[in-house]
């Protein structure tokens, strides 16, 4: 039974805010990114055709379809690890199940942690952030921005360190703190 196009809409969604993280935890199991990118491809597929099993109508559905969505990988992943006999790297199912149920742990603090940073950002003044903007976000790099600000390249490197190292102990604070940071 094909899917409605709002429900086609919504499962491209919620694949693709999941796809970095399905990627990073696919690698975790494999042990190599081409690997990883084939089952994500497959598991993508798989998941399309069983997407109208899933509920999206539940409160928290990002993270319910990331847990969804893992437990659909993690089986391609042990599909192809049985499969691929070539592979120099293989890890019995006890060890990828083991694997599997750390990484999806790991992958739903992301979403705090990036929460947390986030805010933490927030929190920085004015020209910090536009440093940060400029290191991380924009096209360039820091030589250009040194030339562009008139400034020693090793200035901006000691002052995106100290930045750096204040928004480690907010995302911590605020992480232990339960957001109070």
């Amino acid at each position: 039974m094909p899917l409605n196009d709002d429900r086609h809409a919504h499962f491209i969604r919620l694949l693709n805010a999941a796809h970095r993280r399905l990627l990073a935890y696919l690698v975790s199991l494999l042990g190599n990114r081409h690997d990883a990118e084939d089952v994500l491809q497959k598991a993508s597929i798989t998941m399309w055709k069983r997407f109208e099993s899933f509920d999206a109508s539940s409160v928290k559905v990002d993270d319910d379809f990331l847990s969804w969505a893992c437990t659909v990988a993690f089986y391609e992943a042990k599909n192809f690890q049985r499969a691929a006999a070539r592979s120099r790297l293989h890890f019995s199912d006890e060890l990828l199940a083991s694997i599997a149920d750390e990484r999806v742990g790991d992958l739903v603090n992301v979403s705090a942690r990036a929460e947390a940073l986030e805010h933490c950002l927030r929190k920085l003044d004015e020209s910090s952030q536009r440093l940060v903007e400029a290191a991380y976000f924009e096209e360039g790099s820091i030589l250009t921005l040194a030339a562009q600000l008139g400034r020693a390249p090793q200035t901006l490197y000691n002052r995106i360190n100290i930045i750096r190292r204040k928004l480690a102990e907010c995302v911590t604070a605020r992480l232990a703190g339960g957001g109070a940071a």
